[in-house]
């Protein structure tokens, strides 16, 4: 199993945690991580999984021409997960890149729930993408 996260860890035993849970974790740090997690993970991390190129960002702008921006700064990939907002989105570009954010499992901000995304890669596609909530207690 792959893991790919999109920053605002705050604390380093959160990556530390997911970390030891993980055969493989792509991850980079967001706008809340300090000096320690930013001299361990990247800004933009980018991975091969099985033919699918993936790119990982925090920060991607407002939700205005999103697609258009992101299909100029990453034309190499095929799908980009980002985050920043907590706001859960799924979209493509014109060129075909699939945009993801999987909204928040911890600070659900305006959302009515906390989410996290799930997704296969199969057969060199990316497949069975779902938005998942987690139930309030």
């Amino acid at each position: 199993m792959w893991w790919c996260t999109r920053g605002d860890w705050v604390s380093e035993d959160a990556l530390d945690a997911l970390e030891a849970r993980s055969r493989r974790l792509i991850a980079v740090y967001g706008n809340n991580d300090g000096p320690g997690l930013r001299a361990r993970l990247s800004e933009v991390a980018r991975a091969d999984l099985d033919g699918v190129r993936l790119a990982v960002v925090h920060e991607t702008g407002s939700k205005e021409r999103r697609e258009q921006r992101c299909a100029a700064r990453f034309p190499d990939c095929d799908v980009l997960v980002f985050g920043h907002s907590h706001i859960p989105w799924d979209s493509a570009a014109a060129n075909g890149l699939r945009l993801l954010n999987p909204g928040s499992p911890t600070d659900r901000r305006s959302q009515p729930y906390a989410t996290f995304m799930t997704a296969e890669v199969r057969a060199g596609a990316l497949a069975d993408v779902q938005l998942r909530r987690i139930a309030d207690d």
